[in-house]
């Protein structure tokens, strides 16, 4: 399973229908569309600022999180950014794969 950090603004009519709805509705639909793809939500955030929620989960691949963002962006109601996550550990063997580097000119 892949970790993803999503990142979400919502356009005015993803805002009026927060008015609507509230943020526990919306979270809950959140939940129930990542579960769709076989993913979990391990939090979700309302925030101020450049972005409206941040939404931290695990689905089985990249496909799965391109399936949740071009879902999100179709409905008009907001759009997203999808973060990779990596544990400490996942970058220690990232590390370990790297190929010697030659900078440009060195």
């Amino acid at each position: 399973m892949q970790r993803f950090l999503g990142e979400v603004s919502y356009s005015s009519a993803g805002a009026s229908g927060l008015l609507v709805e509230g943020g526990k509705a919306r979270r809950d639909a959140i939940v129930r569309m990542v579960e769709s793809v076989g993913g979990t939500v391990e939090s979700c955030y309302f925030a101020l600022g450049a972005r409206d929620l941040f939404v931290i989960g695990t689905v089985q691949d990249t496909e799965s999180a391109a399936a949740l963002a071009i879902r999100t962006a179709a409905s008009g109601a907001a759009s997203s950014h999808s973060v990779p996550l990596l544990t400490p550990e996942q970058i220690d063997d990232a590390v370990g794969r790297a190929a010697e580097y030659r900078p440009p000119g060195g």
